[in-house]
């Protein structure tokens, strides 16, 4: 047997978990071999990084896919992988401050903005890459699209510059916070699952009433992802119904005035 497959054994898999250790299947070791292969990985990892994985995958088979797959023309991606994510994601880890320049909305630059980074986040709506962090010259919370920046270092700042700063942006993130209840219709109980895969990005509570047999989903969202949110409770169409969150219940009645009035039959 293979040490080095995974052992679908409950106490085996738990202390493996509590050592922070993980067993890798071969197809898992053979796709990651693949992987490396782009030319993407070059900026993904380190050039130490890059010559270990390649050392330690050296004796196994490669996934051959361009000789077997053939890919129709699509319109032109954005790329996922951003260069700037591994020294931002470093600079966050390591609780240092940035100075930052990028260019703005309508033109120019922002040159030597002093800050502090709190996460990276992707954008499934608008697929982007954003930095969100925290401007201390202006003292506002900012989510700046990484291929917006121009250039950012990492800035030492006293421990308790960065422990007041990090409570800051805290309470500044609580105050973007809101909410809606999600209704799902008893029709649609046996699909679940399926509504509940569609929020599975977002902060959510379910709630089960047995004297109705209506399910309740609270989502917890941030201020700015409720067009993605819209999005996907159109995707569910009648499957759910928003009981709770005024400005959703306004957008999507908006949206369906829209509908009916492009579709109605014209009377006269």
């Amino acid at each position: 047997m293979n040490p080095f497959e995974k052992i679908f054994n409950f106490q085996i898999i738990s202390r493996l978990g509590e050592a922070g250790s993980h067993a890798l299947t071969s197809q898992e070791r053979s796709w990651l071999k693949t992987m490396l292969g782009h030319p993407a990985s070059e900026a993904a990892f380190t050039l130490e990084t890059l010559n270990t994985l390649n050392s330690i995958l050296k004796a196994e088979a490669s996934t051959e896919v361009q000789d077997i797959i053939l890919e129709k023309v699509k319109s032109k991606e954005r790329q996922v992988y951003h260069p700037l994510l591994r020294t931002l994601r470093r600079i966050i880890m390591q609780n240092q401050g940035i100075l930052i320049t990028f260019q703005i909305k309508h033109g120019g630059q922002r040159t030597g903005q002093t800050g502090f980074p709190h996460k990276l986040e992707y954008n499934m709506y608008k697929r982007e890459w954003y930095l969100q962090w925290y401007n201390t010259r202006q003292r506002s919370l900012m989510s700046t699209k990484l291929k917006n920046i121009v250039a950012v270092e990492a800035a030492p700042f006293p421990a308790k510059r960065i422990e007041d700063l990090k409570a800051r942006i805290a309470r500044l993130l609580e105050g973007l916070k809101e909410y809606a209840c999600i209704q799902v219709i008893p029709t649609f109980n046996s699909e679940l699952s399926r509504i509940l895969y569609a929020f599975s990005c977002f902060d959510k509570i379910v709630s089960f009433d047995e004297s109705s047999g209506i399910y309740q989903i609270k989502v917890i969202y941030m201020r700015d992802d409720s067009e993605f949110l819209l999005s996907k409770i159109r995707f569910l169409g009648l499957r759910v119904k928003i009981t709770e969150g005024e400005h959703l219940k306004r957008r999507m009645l908006k949206s369906a005035a829209m509908a009916i009035e492009r579709y109605a039959d014209d009377s006269d």
